[in-house]
């Protein structure tokens, strides 16, 4: 599953990047020398256990944040060098955002919440209506557009939460735990509709997650600790060594 990005264009460089946060007279270095490349239509997990900087990582392509030091080249441009409004409307056009809770206003129905990216990017009404009940439907929830927040269900709300993520065309998808408030089963089918969105739109897609069964299903994982990139191969490969790492616990637990 996930498009192969073997020969693709390189989309986002990373280069050098640092990010250090001062908590009083203490500065803590969160992520250190972060050298990355992500092509076009390419599927990413990163993992890593809590602390890692993984979240980080994600917030720092995402504009959310800026880094310390370093370059993030995004179609060759220093996205860390644009001015703020400049930076504020790249983030709303090229980067979509998934997070581990929705974020979905509550008082407006699904439609109007994918809407709002669209609205806010001054995409004309009744365009950013067309995208929206069109991302809908891709999402398959067609049938969905008049609810509320508070009348769908964990997996259809961040089915909308998706939605919304890409209702701008991003060349770029964040998301981080995108999952981690929903059973297995609605896991399951969110995951395989990203893999499925990921095939039909050909969207890069940059995952964040804790579940390594996820993880090992995307051609590509990135591995992370202390602020570091350790570890970046295939899927299959991740699961071949972290079955051996678990076989290597059990024989020296007592």
């Amino acid at each position: 599953m996930g498009r192969s990005a073997s020969a693709a264009p390189v989309l986002v460089r990373v280069r050098g990047m640092t990010k250090e946060f001062t908590q009083g007279t203490r500065t803590l270095r969160v992520l250190e020398g972060i050298d990355l490349e992500l092509h076009r239509g390419e599927m990413v997990a990163i993992i890593g256990a809590s602390g890692a900087g993984k979240s980080t990582l994600l917030h720092c392509l995402g504009t959310l944040d800026l880094p310390t030091e370093g370059e993030i080249l995004f179609d060759d441009v220093d996205i860390v060098q644009l001015p703020p409004p400049q930076l504020a409307r790249f983030r709303n056009e090229s980067i979509g955002f998934v997070f581990q809770f929705h974020h979905l206003l509550p008082e407006f129905t699904a439609l109007e919440n994918v809407m709002m990216p669209a609205m806010i990017g001054r995409v004309p009404q009744r365009e950013a209506k067309e995208r929206s009940e069109e991302m809908l439907e891709a999402v398959g929830l067609a049938h969905r557009l008049r609810h509320r927040p508070g009348e769908l269900s964990g997996g259809e709300q961040q089915r909308v939460a998706i939605a919304r993520a890409l209702v701008m065309r991003p060349k770029l998808l964040l998301a981080d735990e995108p999952t981690g408030n929903l059973d297995t089963r609605t896991s399951d089918e969110v995951h395989a509709l990203m893999f499925r969105l990921n095939e039909e739109h050909g969207i890069t897609m940059l995952v964040v997650t804790h579940n390594l069964e996820l993880a090992h299903t995307f051609p590509r994982v990135i591995r992370m600790a202390d602020g570091h990139l350790i570890g970046d191969t295939t899927g299959a490969r991740a699961k071949e060594d972290d079955a051996r790492a678990r076989e290597a616990a059990d024989a020296a637990a007592p």
